[in-house]
């Protein structure tokens, strides 16, 4: 299977395109998914004027730029659509109020955007976040369920391994809205405020790796596959964390899993 091997770039949020991207193809990567937001170098304030040089300046470098994290306005989609960037990534707020009223909240917020999906021909990506997010793949894909196609899913290894998911369930009911898959990992640990869940290297949480790889090849995925650098330990260095994780991937993902 063929995938564009790429990575979140929110750990260098303050680096100007170039020097971003040289930063990421040095450590192996040929794509990167932008954060936009008033703690990045680009900002939704100055999206429609900076997003555009700074995806060029990636591309330069020879890395393709997946998709944005940020908001559903007009000005996002309009810099999505002039910089060629295919996707803004989300995840689904649940508040006070409930998760049903949560849900149909974001229901609302989904559909309102649409227009803006189709005038834009920009996709919208959800992705399932454990804590005050929608959590699991299944809330996403009832989500967007009757959705215009744009609007897809973004499967998440660590999410779908911490609602106590399976990705041979979850990947295979969400093939037809997969848009980007996140690669990283995570477990629960006890604490003095109770559970928490720690965020590691690819052998250090609950996903199987090699399980996320088998259930792509039987759902004939083939397209970006996003590490996110999120690592609870920061007395290594993410960029060592995250090509030390980027090589298994790749090494291990490149066998046949049927054969294993």
């Amino acid at each position: 299977m063929t995938y564009l091997w790429s990575v979140f770039t929110k750990p260098w949020a303050g680096l100007p395109g170039d020097e971003l991207g040289r930063l990421i193809a040095g450590l192996g990567f040929a794509g990167a998914e932008i954060p936009v937001r008033d703690t990045a170098f680009v900002t939704t304030a100055n999206a429609e004027a900076e997003l555009p040089t700074f995806t060029k300046q990636l591309r330069d470098e020879g890395i393709e730029p997946i998709s944005i994290a940020s908001e559903l306005t007009e000005p996002v989609f309009a810099a999505c659509a002039a910089a060629g960037v295919p996707m803004i990534r989300i995840m689904a707020p649940l508040g006070p109020d409930g998760y049903a009223a949560s849900v149909r909240r974001n229901r609302e917020q989904l559909e309102a955007s649409a227009v803006l999906a189709e005038r834009y021909d920009v996709q919208v990506g959800v992705q399932p976040h454990h804590g005050k997010f929608v959590p699991s793949t299944l809330g996403v894909l009832q989500l967007l369920d009757g959705l215009p196609d744009r609007f897809k899913l973004v499967w998440d290894a660590a999410h779908d391994a911490l609602a106590g998911d399976d990705p041979a369930v979850t990947i295979e009911l969400g093939a037809g809205r997969l848009g980007i898959v996140n690669l990283k990992n995570a477990k629960y640990v006890e604490t003095a405020d109770g559970w928490k869940a720690q965020f590691g290297q690819a052998d250090e949480g609950l996903s199987d790796w090699s399980a996320v790889h088998a259930a792509l090849v039987r759902a004939e995925y083939e397209g970006p596959v996003c590490l996110t650098g999120q690592y609870s330990d920061l007395t290594v260095s993410v960029e060592e964390r995250v090509r030390k994780d980027l090589q298994e991937a790749v090494t291990s993902w490149s066998r046949d899993p049927s054969r294993e």
